[in-house]
């Protein structure tokens, strides 16, 4: 996404609100699913229209309007890959991004404004929005998110940094039922930008009514339900109810109720075969013509076990839309040749990572001999050196893209060349005598020692469902060797990555592409340039210090890399887009001289696979996380032909 003020959001929402007005008496006129008949025929269900709220929310098909009924066939790899949930039927937050990305639109919010100061925020919700129990949705429920997790040191295990502005964390003010304000002490520029970036929209994933009997506050006998869970206390039977541990946790709950279009009725994990998500009653939202969304009744995910089983299924013509794990340009000509077989097509996607991959070495290892080294700039830029981008190019990505570190893309006004460009030639000497200089010493083998003796080795933790990344490593490895460094490749299935890396401080290094290069959405994801998040797995105790800085395993950064935090809190206190704007490129110049990591090269754009059958899924889109591809683009409006 490009550079977009914050202005420009807000027009961009107003444009778009004015096609949102859904009179009293189309909603009374509102379609009712057949999928729900005969529960509403029996009592069990009340009628549409009084499932709706008061003024749902219009969504203008892309192409055609459609009829409710049928599956959406997914699949899922491996147990990590459930985070990718919230690309499908997860993304719901008050505010969303546009289906191009070019703004900011209502969503479970009717309406929202701001103060000129970016200080205050203010928020109204739907008359008569339910959860998918039935139960209101009201600001109630807000309040309780901020009083049980946000601001609970009982239950909270930090991070929502956005959430706070100067040197505080943000004061929730509820007026009303429908309304409440979010009232910062300092400019908090990015505020709603960051309610709508993927998987931060947990003010609107806490039913009060169904919560609250596991909060010691609000039950005196959760401890008892705790111990009868087989859980020490209270704090561990809502941290797990209340799923915001980890994205697995969220999605493995079916009991809890959501404002989701599909809620499980088979979760992830209670059975080996397939997970089930059956249309919610209760969803806010209709078509043009009246017909309640969403139009699919039921979304069935395959588990499969790793990439090739979903290659094999996608070439089978039994999932209808995919992008992630299998869409890579060695696969293409494999998909391209089984489109008739399979019935399927393809749809291009705009590559918004700042890196196709980017190798970490963990600047926090709990060795003090390999974080020392590991912290040695001079030693990062030697490994970079001994990297030939261009064969890792060739041989993975056929030929498509450039050698180029972690960055913003060229032609965005934020592009920074020596950020881009700078140790990406393929030069061993050199790589070799800077080494010389660092770690002289090798053994009988070549590879070089560190200075306590022992052989340099350095192990990359990797995801096994990234396959682009094993095909690039395949190659890396021994160019590292080729200058005395035992580089090592172990790949693990994404749950036990996600234990070593993301929680974790014992591994040496990893490599991923978590972070954006252009515009805003390196504004709101800096991963790569300042350490802020748990995406930064170069150096995830700092990251911690900026969030959590009490926090027992946080590590407080070196002076040069606490100022680059210092300067980014300024940028997202920032409101005024000019100084935004001065302030980003500061914090990219400063990046581009701290060099916590190296990559490979800008990607190129990608592409997905949808069966020839679906309707109204976009034909060009943004492949980001953020922009939780394909979650802005309105799943609930797809439909079969």
């Amino acid at each position: 996404m490009g550079s977009i003020s914050r202005r420009a959001f807000i027009a961009a929402t107003s444009a778009f609100a004015g096609t949102l007005a859904f009179t009293g008496l189309a909603r009374a006129q509102a379609t009712e699913s057949a999928f729900l008949k005969a529960d509403v025929d029996a009592g069990k269900l009340p009628g549409v229209a009084e499932r709706l709220p008061a003024n749902p929310l219009v969504v203008t098909p892309l192409e055609r309007v459609g009829q409710q009924g049928g599956d959406w066939k997914h699949a899922l790899v491996g147990g990590g890959s459930l985070s990718m949930l919230v690309r499908y039927q997860g993304y719901e937050p008050l505010v969303r991004f546009s289906p191009d990305w070019s703004g900011l639109v209502e969503n479970v919010a009717e309406s929202w404004s701001v103060n000129p100061e970016a200080t205050e925020y203010s928020f109204t919700l739907r008359k008569g929005h339910k959860w998918s129990d039935g139960a209101p949705f009201t600001t109630a429920d807000i309040q309780f998110w901020y009083d049980a997790y946000f601001t609970d040191k009982e239950t909270s295990h930090g991070g929502n940094a956005w959430w706070s502005a100067g040197g505080e964390p943000a004061r929730l003010e509820v007026v009303d039922e429908q309304t409440f304000k979010v009232i910062f002490k300092a400019p908090n520029g990015f505020f709603v930008q960051q309610l709508a970036w993927a998987q931060q929209d947990q003010m609107v994933r806490t039913p009060r009514h169904y919560l609250e009997k596991f909060h010691i506050r609000y039950n005196p006998d959760a401890d008892k339900l705790a111990k009868e869970a087989g859980l020490e206390s209270w704090i561990a039977l809502f941290q797990r109810e209340i799923g915001m541990l980890d994205d697995n946790a969220f999605f493995q709950n079916p009991n809890r109720p959501t404002l989701n279009a599909w809620m499980f009725s088979i979760a992830p994990g209670q059975a080996t075969e397939q997970a089930l998500a059956v249309r919610n009653p209760y969803y806010f939202k209709v078509d043009t013509e009246g017909t309640q969304l969403p139009y699919f009744d039921r979304v069935v995910y395959q588990m499969v076990a790793d990439p090739e089983v979903l290659l094999l299924k996608t070439l089978q013509g039994e999932v209808d839309i995919m992008d992630q794990y299998i869409c890579t340009p060695a696969n293409k000509p494999v998909l391209f040749d089984g489109q008739a077989t399979g019935g399927y097509g393809f749809y291009t996607l705009k590559e918004t990572a700042a890196n196709v991959m980017a190798f970490q070495l963990n600047l926090n290892h709990v060795d003090p001999t390999r974080r020392e080294l590991f912290n040695t700039i001079e030693f990062r830029q030697a490994l970079s050196l001994s990297v030939d981008r261009q064969a890792l190019i060739d041989a993975v990505f056929v030929g498509q893209g450039s050698p180029a570190q972690a960055s913003m893309r060229e032609g965005d006004p934020l592009y920074n060349e020596q950020l881009a460009k700078q140790f990406t030639e393929y030069d061993p000497d050199r790589a070799n005598a800077m080494l010389d200089g660092l770690v002289p010493n090798r053994d009988g083998e070549g590879y070089r020692l560190d200075k306590d003796g022992r052989r340099l080795t350095i192990i990359f933790e990797i995801d096994q469902t990234r396959t682009t990344f094993l095909d690039m490593f395949e190659l890396a490895i021994p160019m590292f060797q080729a200058v005395g460094i035992d580089a090592q490749m172990r790949t693990m299935d994404r749950s036990l990555w996600e234990e070593r890396v993301r929680r974790g401080r014992e591994y040496d290094a990893t490599a991923h592409q978590f972070g954006a290069n252009s515009g805003i959405a390196a504004m709101l994801d800096p991963s790569f340039y300042v350490p802020i998040n748990n995406n930064c797995f170069y150096a995830q105790g700092w990251a911690l210090y900026y969030t959590k800085p009490a926090d027992p395993a946080a590590i407080e950064p070196p002076p040069a890399v606490k100022a680059q935090q210092d300067l980014y809190r300024t940028l997202v206190g920032t409101a005024d887009p000019a100084k935004q704007q001065e302030l980003m490129a500061r914090v990219l110049q400063n990046a581009a001289d701290l060099f916590f990591t190296f990559g490979v090269s800008l990607p190129a754009d990608g592409y997905g696979v949808v069966k020839n059958d679906v309707v109204n899924l976009m034909k060009e889109m943004p492949n980001s996380f953020g922009w939780p591809t394909p979650g802005p683009a309105r799943p609930e409006q797809f439909f079969k032909a």
